[in-house]
């Protein structure tokens, strides 16, 4: 019986993280203007997402305790890239992407900096 309510309670968390960002994205899209979003407020939302994630996979927690953040990330970069594009310049997201993917890679280079990232 535990197993099937923190089976329901996993996938339901799923659920409603893949379902969180579509009405924001949807809303710009039907809009086609990115009027409302804050580049800045977008970016640390991904980077805190990003480092959490890292951390989680580091450290060789269970992926369903994290896999609703790949979902929350995928959704932030389309916001991104939205931003981007109702700007009028969607070649100034690569910068940004770029930052993010290789952060991934120096979070997990020595131990310290993924630590050092999850401090307060």
């Amino acid at each position: 019986m535990e197993a099937a309510l923190l089976g329901l309670c996993n996938w339901s968390t799923l659920g409603v993280c893949a379902a969180l960002k579509l009405p924001q994205i949807s809303a710009v899209l039907a809009a086609r203007s990115a009027r409302g979003l804050s580049l800045p407020s977008l970016l640390l939302e991904l980077a805190g997402f990003l480092v959490f994630l890292r951390y989680q996979c580091y450290y060789g927690y269970p992926p369903l305790t994290y896999l609703e953040f790949p979902i929350l990330i995928a959704q932030d970069v389309i916001l991104l890239l939205c931003i981007f594009h109702f700007n009028g310049n969607v070649k100034q997201a690569t910068p940004y992407i770029a930052v993010l993917v290789s952060s991934w890679f120096v979070l997990a280079l020595q131990k310290w900096i993924v630590d050092l990232a999850m401090q307060e």
